[in-house]
């Protein structure tokens, strides 16, 4: 059986304005371990949550940099978040794995997969509703929020597979304000997000920015200056430069990085 999430009856916590509830982190590293995340349970939906959400409230812990909300999510078959409402917000949803039926008021309908960018634009305001469709599976995702630069604007929906380029190693870019070929395109210069499949025992660096989070959505790795991360665990960098990460020899990892000025 199909049904709303407990968070309110719209299914999701309504966006607020951004004015007077972000904070500023210190210049530095701050490492969260995923048993230190609010958590939802409602027999339907294990949602962790990386930042104050719903009844879940932190007046310390409301934002890094542009990123409102970071959702760890598995959705039982067959359930979902049905039909709610959201404006001026940049969406972005991640499937790990499973799938996720998207539906909305300006008539766009989709299944996202894993490697599947999918971005929506609220806007001036828009209705949808994410499902799924899977009689025997669970779908986990990760759906991620930023303010956008221009407000008001007309809602709009972006999808776009990069398989292929994750194929290659390395980060890629999923979601940019900047322009980037393999991203889809949100209304924000001031953030990128950044995806990786890296392989066991492969090193990269982090974009070094004003503000960036690196979250661990599957595996494990060693990040300079943190130490061993492993699946569910983030970083919140602040103007800390250019960081080397290594994924864990064995498992390799799955990272999400939002690189933020």
């Amino acid at each position: 059986m199909r049904s709303d999430r407990q968070l309110g009856r719209s299914g999701r916590c309504p966006d607020k304005p951004m004015s007077n509830r972000l904070n500023t982190t210190r210049q530095g590293v701050d490492i969260r371990r995923a048993n230190e995340r609010f958590v939802t349970q409602a027999g339907w939906l294990d949602s962790k949550h990386s930042f104050s959400f719903g009844h879940h409230h932190d007046a310390e812990n409301i934002n890094h940099g542009l990123l409102l909300v970071s959702n760890d999510d598995i959705i039982r078959p067959g359930t979902g978040f049905s039909t709610h409402p959201h404006r001026d917000m940049e969406i972005v949803t991640w499937v790990l794995t499973g799938s996720l039926e998207h539906k909305d008021s300006q008539g766009n309908s989709g299944i996202i997969y894993p490697g599947l960018a999918q971005r929506m634009s609220a806007g001036t305001g828009i209705l949808h509703s994410e499902m799924n469709p899977s009689d025997n599976e669970s779908v986990r995702l990760v759906q991620m929020w930023v303010f956008p630069d221009t407000l008001r604007v007309k809602p709009g929906y972006e999808q776009l597979d990069i398989n292929r380029e994750l194929e290659k190693g390395g980060l890629v870019p999923v979601a940019s304000g900047r322009g980037h070929d393999a991203a889809i395109s949100i209304r924000q210069k001031g953030a990128v997000l950044w995806a990786g499949r890296i392989k066991p025992g492969e090193a990269l660096t982090l974009p070094d920015a004003k503000s960036s989070h690196l979250f661990i959505a599957r595996g494990a790795a060693n990040l300079e200056a943190a130490g061993r991360l492993d699946e569910g665990d983030a970083v919140r960098l602040t103007a800390a430069g250019a960081r080397r990460m290594v994924a864990d020899a064995q498992q390799g990892a799955e990272v999400l990085v939002w690189e933020m000025n």
